[in-house]
């Protein structure tokens, strides 16, 4: 339950029943129930306003999508992911045979090694 463990719950039930006692405990748990359905309810209406007054073409929209967190993944990453599970199997290509690089010398005690123009 929100990321709570079961002392954190009992924690906060003991400190309910402290601060409002127990007669009003019930109480103020239904209040608190009420707020939060009409936030809630506040939250759903706004949304279906801001739906309504996009119009048609915007039927679709979810306010979350902004986020971007949720943007990056629907928009890139799901993209990325179906591309990858719908490509079909394709088949190793045989490794080219090793070759190795060629042995370059070293430059010995005191020797100043070539300089490049190009390069810085």
């Amino acid at each position: 339950m929100f990321g709570l463990g079961w002392m954190e719950v009992g924690a906060l039930i003991v400190i309910a029943l402290l601060v409002f006692g127990p007669d009003k405990l019930p109480q103020a748990a239904s209040q608190a129930g009420k707020t939060l359905r009409n936030l809630r309810r506040m939250a759903n209406n706004a949304r279906d306003d801001l739906r309504a007054g996009l119009g048609p073409e915007f039927q679709n929209f979810d306010p979350s999508d902004l986020n971007p967190r949720n943007f990056v993944r629907k928009h890139l990453l799901d993209d990325l992911e179906d591309d990858w599970n719908n490509s079909k199997s394709r088949e190793l290509e045989p490794a080219a045979p090793y070759t190795p690089e060629p042995v370059v010398d070293e430059l010995g005690f005191g020797e100043v090694p070539p300089y490049d123009s190009e390069a810085t």
